[in-house]
C-alpha cells in the first residue's frame, strides 16, 4: 500500500487536500506536524500523529518534526476554552530537548534520504520584524475568515474571551509552513481535524506567495468510547515518560481499553496489518471475555514506547499482583501499582515495642469501624497482611510481616488495598 492507502483502512484520514495522493506517488515528500513543549514529555494524545509521521517515513517518505519553540509561547487556541499559562523560554527550550530524545524512540533521525528531521519554529519566529510579518504575511488573511474559524467562534463567545496573543496563532503557523517549504521543501502539514483550518491556511499561503502547491491531510481526533478525552485517567495524564507514568501503568492502561475502542486503537497505534487485525477482531467477536485484543495492544505499544524489557517487566508485575504473589515484588512495583491506593504511617518503634495488634491496625488504616470490626473481619479469614491471610484474631505484626522493612501491606476481600509506610 501506499501511505494514504494505509493512512485511509487504519480510519486515519479525516480530510486531505486534493491531488495528495498523485503528489505523494510522484516524488519523495517531506511532511511535518508540530508538537507544543508545554512539558518535558508527550503524552498518549500525541501518539496518533507520531505514528502518523512514522507511517509516512515507512513509506519512503520524509518526516519533519517540529516543536513549537515560538508557538509554544504563546499557545494555540483549538480545542482550549481557556488561554494556557505561558512558559518561559527556558522551559520550552528544556522540554525541546527532551521532547527530540523521546521521539527518537520512533523515528529514524540518523540514516537514509528519509531520515527524521527535527526543527524548532523559534529559529525563525524569535526574529521576526513585526512591522515586516504584517506587512508581508498578514496582509494574506482576512480577520473575516479567522473569527469565523470555529476554535476561534468558541472562544468570542465564552466568557474570557481571545486575546490577540492566541488570535495571531493562525498566522504563525501558516508562517512555519512556509518556512519548512523556503527550508526544507516540505510540502505536506499533516495534524488532528481540529488544525484543517491552520493547516489549509499554510498551504494558501504558500500558493500565494511562492506560487507553490503544498497539502494537508488531518486525522480524527481520538476519544474513548464514553465521550472522554483520551489519555486522561482518574490519576491524570498518561505520559510517554517512564519517569511520569511507568511502564506497569502505561501497559495497563492499554489493557484497560474498552471493546468498542481496542480494534480501532490498534489500527491507530501498531504496526500491525490489516489480516492480524482482522483476527483480532473476530476474536473480540466471539470471546470477548479472552479479551485478547486488549492483550496484543498493550504489548504493542508498551514495546513500541518502551522496549522489551520495559513490556517483560510491566508483565511480570502484573502477573504477581494479581495472581496475589506479592513476595515477588520490590517495594517500589508495589507502590507503583498501588499508588492510588489509600496510605497510612506507622513508626518503627510501635511495631518494634513487642509489636502492634493487627486489628489494632486495620482500625488505623480505616479497614474496620473499630478494633473489634477488625478482629471479626480477621476471624471471618477476609483480610490478608502482604499476600497472607491472618486468622488469628489477635495477631501482632513485627518488623518480620513488613515489605523490606518499609511498609505493611494490608488487603480486604479481594481488591481493598491499604498501605501502611513504616516511618
Amino acid at each position: 500500500m501506499n501511505f494514504v492507502e494505509e493512512m485511509t483502512w487504519r480510519g486515519l484520514v479525516s480530510d486531505r487536500t486534493a491531488g495528495l495522493e498523485e503528489h505523494l506517488k510522484s516524488q519523495t515528500v517531506s511532511g511535518y506536524i508540530g508538537f507544543d513543549p508545554t512539558a518535558s514529555s508527550l503524552h498518549v494524545g500525541s501518539l496518533m500523529q507520531i505514528m502518523n509521521l512514522a507511517r509516512l517515513q515507512r513509506a519512503g517518505h520524509r518526516p519533519i518534526v517540529v516543536v513549537g519553540g515560538g508557538t509554544g509561547l504563546i499557545g494555540d487556541p483549538s480545542g482550549k476554552a481557556n488561554e494556557r499559562p505561558l512558559l518561559t523560554t527556558g522551559q520550552v527550550e528544556a522540554n525541546a530537548a527532551a521532547i527530540h530524545r523521546q521521539l527518537q524512540n520512533f523515528l529514524d533521525f540518523d540514516y537514509g534520504s528519509s531520515r527524521a528531521i527535527f526543527v524548532n519554529n523559534a529559529d525563525w519566529l524569535n526574529s521576526l520584524n513585526f512591522v515586516a510579518f504584517l506587512r508581508d504575511i498578514g496582509k494574506h488573511f482576512s480577520v473575516n475568515a479567522m473569527i469565523a474559524r470555529e476554535s476561534v467562534k468558541r472562544r468570542l463567545e465564552s466568557q474570557e474571551g481571545i486575546s490577540f496573543t492566541e488570535f495571531s496563532y493562525l498566522l504563525l503557523q501558516a508562517y512555519d509552513f512556509l518556512m519548512l517549504y523556503d527550508r526544507h521543501g516540505c510540502t505536506l502539514q499533516m495534524g488532528g481535524s481540529d488544525q484543517w483550518g491552520n493547516i489549509v491556511s499554510g498551504a494558501d499561503l504558500i500558493r500565494r506567495i511562492r506560487g507553490g502547491q503544498a497539502h494537508g491531510l488531518v486525522s480524527p481526533l481520538v476519544t474513548t468510547v464514553s465521550g472522554a478525552k483520551f489519555g486522561k485517567t482518574e490519576v491524570g495524564t498518561v505520559w510517554l515518560d517512564k519517569a511520569r507514568t511507568s511502564p506497569y501503568k502505561y501497559y495497563q492502561f492499554w489493557l484497560n481499553t474498552d471493546d468498542k475502542d481496542v480494534i480501532d486503537y490498534l489500527k491507530f497505534f501498531t504496526w500491525l496489518d490489516e489480516r492480524t487485525i482482522g483476527e483480532l477482531e473476530e476474536s473480540a467477536r466471539s470471546q470477548p471475555e479472552a479479551r485478547e485484543a486488549q492483550k496484543v495492544l498493550a504489548r504493542e505499544v508498551t514495546t513500541l514506547t518502551h522496549g522489551a524489557n520495559a513490556l517483560e517487566g510491566a508483565e511480570h508485575v502484573s502477573r504477581l499482583f494479581f495472581s496475589g504473589e506479592l513476595s515477588g515484588l520490590s517495594v517500589d512495583e508495589l507502590l507503583d501499582v498501588l499508588d492510588d491506593a489509600p496510605s497510612s504511617e506507622i513508626t518503627r518503634h510501635e511495631v518494634a515495642d513487642g509489636g502492634f495488634e493487627l486489628a489494632a491496625l486495620l482500625h488505623h488504616a480505616g479497614l474496620s469501624s473499630s478494633k473489634g470490626d477488625g478482629k471479626r473481619s480477621i476471624e471471618g479469614g477476609g483480610i490478608y497482611l502482604g499476600g497472607r491471610k491472618i486468622s488469628d484474631r489477635d495477631y501482632k505484626i513485627t518488623m518480620a510481616d513488613s515489605i523490606e522493612g518499609r511498609l505493611f501491606l494490608l488487603r480486604k476481600g479481594k481488591k481493598q488495598y491499604h498501605v501502611v509506610k513504616i516511618v
